[in-house]
């Protein structure tokens, strides 16, 4: 009841139908000093929204400061990596009914603020997937040179193997509606999820659209990634976009079933 009143009451902040679901899958590993005031922001934003973090294994007490800031929380007994705890978020969303399933990261980067954008194409029904772009903002975003430039390769790749342009393949903010749920509960991949499943998505057909979103800076710890290592990741998912867009949707879901998670850990 509370849920649907705050629908009700900030359905205009979202431009959403009051009907509609929306769950955010927060994944985190070891984000304890960020996590809580992401959720916070969250529910400032828009206090009808659901929120599940997924714990993927941290050892900080990042679940015990998801659920002090109100969020549902998903405890993995160890650490599946990106992949895994976000599709563990889509299996909950697919289990238990919502509509709209979106991402957003735990360490502070991306502003909800931006989820009425991500939401309304997807709420709609005029696109199954909304991936928000730090390249179509107006103050654009501002990477150091090899990454950009990998970011465009990696960009310029997947727009060729599935015909759509794409100006921001590695991004982790999007909105997904119910048939990319199911496909994402059945399939996510593990170790370079955004631009492998933005081929997985339009090779069944479906609808993606890029909506500009802020970029913020970490709010704490520290990024691992140097500029060797983007060129090293840039290669590397490369590589296995090429191998996604060969590869079976038979042997896809029987991944999933061998790495799936049951929701009794869920509290």
């Amino acid at each position: 009841m509370h849920f649907m009143k705050d629908m009700a009451d900030n359905s205009h902040k979202l431009n959403i139908p009051t009907a509609s679901r929306v769950l955010v899958i927060v994944p985190a590993y070891n984000e304890a000093g960020t996590v809580g005031r992401v959720v916070a922001e969250i529910k400032g934003v828009f206090s009808g929204l659901e929120i599940l973090v997924v714990d993927d294994g941290s050892v900080d007490g990042t679940a015990a400061e998801a659920r002090s800031a109100g969020a549902r929380v998903v405890e993995l007994p160890f650490n599946l990596g990106i992949g895994g705890a976000v599709q563990t978020g889509y299996r909950y969303a697919l289990e238990y009914g919502y509509d709209v399933a979106v991402q957003l990261d735990a360490d502070g980067q991306h502003d909800p603020a931006d989820l009425p954008r991500l939401v309304g194409p997807v709420a709609a029904g005029e696109a199954d997937l909304a991936v928000g772009s730090r390249f179509l903002a107006p103050n654009g975003y501002r990477a150091p040179f090899t990454r950009r430039a990998g970011m465009l390769l990696l960009s310029l790749a997947v727009s060729l193997l599935t015909g759509h342009r794409f100006f921001d393949t590695t991004s982790g903010y999007r909105a997904a509606g119910a048939r990319v749920i199911e496909m994402f509960a059945a399939h996510y991949p593990a170790d370079y999820p955004e631009p492998e499943s933005l081929v997985a998505v339009r090779r069944r057909g479906l609808k993606v659209v890029e909506v500009p979103v802020g970029m913020r800076s970490r709010q704490a710890g520290f990024s691992s990634i140097t500029p060797w290592r983007s060129v090293y990741y840039i290669v590397k998912v490369l590589l296995a976009v090429f191998v996604s867009a060969l590869r079976g949707r038979e042997e896809a879901e029987d991944e999933w079933e061998r790495r799936r998670i049951p929701f009794d850990c869920c509290r």
